[in-house]
């Protein structure tokens, strides 16, 4: 148990560099978002976010946007736990052999119309993962996708940015 502390006081914190958003981009992103929520939705739009089988990096950020920092109830998007409420589907993961089922019917319960947002590289084309037995790889196999978010995982600014590129 030693050895292990003193290793991880030998090596220090070994942590990437982020340049986090300044609240000037942040602010003007939400802005133009509010914008046009306001004018095409009567001011606020539901998310539903959807695990086809990922390995939750890109929940982590989706979550994110929910913290004190970007806080994206304040310009008119809320998250909601049933599909039935929801007006966009942001579906994250490869979609695996076992989720393809739950994520048809959680298509079919949303009601029209509807978006659906595949968030993260695994999501676009299936990632390391592809088509294999066990993964039915992109989340357009399954169910038709209306915009991509790229990135692994892609950032809250990505997601606001994306969110953003689907409302207009």
């Amino acid at each position: 148990m030693l050895r292990l502390f003193n290793k991880i006081r030998k090596t220090g914190v070994v942590t990437e560099t982020f340049k986090a958003p300044t609240d000037d981009e942040l602010e003007q992103l939400g802005i133009e978002i509010k914008k046009h929520i306001d004018r095409k939705f009567s001011g606020s739009i539901a998310l539903r976010a959807v695990d086809a089988g990922s390995c939750n990096g890109c929940e982590l950020e989706i979550h994110a946007l929910n913290n004190p920092f970007y806080d994206i109830e304040r310009f008119g998007i809320h998250f909601v736990a049933s599909p039935r409420h929801a007006d966009v589907l942001l579906v994250t993961g490869p979609v695996s052999r076992h989720m393809q089922t739950a994520l048809l019917r959680t298509y079919e319960a949303t009601p029209n119309p509807k978006w659906v947002v595949a968030v993260g590289d695994c999501a676009a084309c299936g990632g390391e993962f592809g088509i294999s037995y066990a993964s039915c790889g992109a989340v357009s196999n399954v169910i038709p996708v209306d915009v991509v978010i790229q990135g692994c995982p892609p950032t809250p600014l990505a997601l606001m940015k994306g969110l953003l590129g689907l409302i207009k």
